[in-house]
């Protein structure tokens, strides 16, 4: 339990936690969340924690400071450059501008497409987020929809599709 203090209810806040998508939050000891009904019971305070940047072993390819791992509010990932800033009254950047966006992860599977028989992906977001999609499904930006094939699986933590670049050993006797 925290020594700070619920500002709806007045009970203490509850232990930090940590969400699949790599978020912490400190919620109100009069409230849970139930995974069932995707809702809060109880008092629905939730006091969202900003996750500290990491320093990272590479060099900014500008300036050759460190770069840090920051994730933003929405959970986006990014390489940036730590001498680089910004001024929140001027509302600008300020120092290097260095900034990689780390985007998600393609992989081939060997499986066919259900809906076209095109070959079939294993896409990783950038939150660590799997899905199983056809290989000619993408998003066009200008128009802001999707293109190609609309097969999308989702998958459950743990779950792995055939094929997908696992190493499947025989079971142990």
């Amino acid at each position: 339990m925290s020594d700070e203090s619920c500002p709806k209810c007045g009970s203490p806040l509850g232990d930090i936690t940590e969400t699949s998508t790599g978020k912490k939050l400190q919620r109100c000891s009069q409230g849970s969340w139930n995974p069932q009904t995707k809702k809060n019971e109880g008092c629905e305070y939730v006091k969202w924690l900003q996750v500290e940047p990491q320093t990272l072993d590479e060099k900014c390819p500008k300036c050759g400071s460190a770069l840090i791992m920051q994730v933003t509010r929405f959970g986006k990932k990014m390489k940036k450059c730590s001498a680089g800033g910004w001024d929140k009254e001027a509302k600008k950047a300020t120092g290097c501008d260095f900034v990689e966006w780390i985007n998600g992860t393609t992989e081939a599977l060997d499986g066919k497409c259900p809906d076209c028989g095109e070959g079939l992906v294993l896409y990783t977001t950038a939150a660590g987020k799997k899905m199983e999609k056809c290989s000619t499904a993408g998003w066009d930006r200008e128009a802001r929809k999707a293109t190609g094939c609309a097969y999308i699986k989702w998958l459950k933590p743990g779950e792995i599709p055939n094929n997908a670049g696992e190493e499947f050993l025989p079971p142990e006797e």
